[in-house]
């Protein structure tokens, strides 16, 4: 059982982070090394005990995880097309698609260096592996952490419902994308109205390039529409990036109310990134997220999960550049030898 402590240290972090505050990375990462760590605790325990059933085990693992790979790459690749042709070619669409193709471009690497079996392809081919699991590590904690979050229940009393803003139609009109987080804003609403309270909606968004008037005023035209008392929601009209939205947005919650809480609205796939940055800003309140259209999901999620990666961009980079160093160092050592590699 002694192998089983780093995961069960670890799931004990987790859940002392998640008391403190939800809104951490580290528990992404913690709730992930305490799984990684309990397969592979699993896999040891079985392989000591049944030799012969832990490399069965083991070999089934590496075919399920290969299967995976191809497959995931072929639906990446697939909602690449599909986001294409219903969103257009900007950078932030074609992500899935780039992904999907960069793990065709690995699987290749590594059937050549497997077929080829020179040492400095092989190695390049670990060293590359190795990177594509750390980020697959981190995506998928990413992935299963911001699920969990955005399925936690937010029990206490709020003062304010802040809606994010997402951008505009035509210059003035609101997408469906951001009049799903509005519908979900006066569910959440109602939902605390129903507690006694009259919580005031601020909608934040500053005005594009592009855009004719302020996302925020669009926003409130649209809720008013919807029936919505114009007299509880409040604008904030200057924020151009999520930092923004909650960083102005905080100042206005402080200037009515101090010892303000507030709800955060956004989509399923942002939640997270919204929490953290919530958290980074100082902000005192929890994030929402309304539902996305499911062609759109993986693009989102993957953009999400990069714009994390460079929120953190002095650890992921001194990380990566260690990983690129090992394979360095390796290829230097002439590891695997000539002999075992001919």
């Amino acid at each position: 059982m002694v192998a089983f402590v780093p995961s069960f240290i670890c799931f004990i972090l987790f859940c002392a982070g998640l008391v403190r505050d939800r809104r951490r990375v580290s528990n992404a990462v913690l709730l992930g090394l305490s799984a990684v760590f309990a397969a592979l605790a699993l896999l040891w325990h079985v392989a000591s005990e049944r030799p012969q059933l832990g490399r069965d085990l083991a070999v089934a693992l590496l075919t399920l995880a290969g299967v995976g790979v191809v497959t995931l790459a072929w639906f990446l690749i697939a909602n690449g097309v599909s986001m294409v042709r219903k969103e257009g070619r900007s950078l932030a669409n074609l992500l899935s698609l780039g992904a999907g193709t960069a793990l065709v471009a690995l699987l290749a690497l590594l059937i050549t260096a497997l077929v080829l079996h020179t040492h400095t392809l092989v190695v390049v081919a670990a060293t590359a592996v190795a990177l594509a699991g750390y980020v697959a590590f981190l995506f998928l904690c990413f992935l299963v952490y911001g699920s969990l979050y955005g399925r936690l229940r937010i029990r206490r009393r709020a003062d304010y419902v802040v809606v994010l803003g997402s951008g505009l139609t035509g210059g003035t009109t609101v997408p469906p994308l951001l009049a799903g987080r509005l519908d979900r804003a006066r569910k959440e609403h109602a939902r605390l109205s129903r507690r006694g309270r009259r919580p005031v909606l601020i909608t934040s968004g500053g005005q594009g390039p592009d855009e004719k008037l302020p996302e925020s005023h669009a926003m409130a035209d649209y809720l008013v529409n919807q029936g919505f008392p114009a007299d509880l929601i409040e604008r904030e009209d200057r924020s151009t990036t999520t930092d923004e939205n909650l960083t102005f947005s905080k100042a206005l919650m402080e200037r009515g109310n101090p010892d303000y809480r507030c709800v955060i609205v956004t989509n399923n796939y942002h939640v997270f990134r919204a929490a953290i940055t919530a958290r980074r800003t100082g902000v005192r309140g929890h994030v929402v997220g309304a539902p996305t259209a499911a062609y759109f999901w993986p693009s989102a999620m993957i953009r999400e999960f990069v714009a994390l990666l460079v929120a953190y961009r002095r650890t992921n980079a001194a990380l990566f550049l260690l990983v690129l160093l090992s394979g360095l160092f390796i290829w230097w050592l002439g590891w695997p030898s000539p002999g075992a590699v001919t």
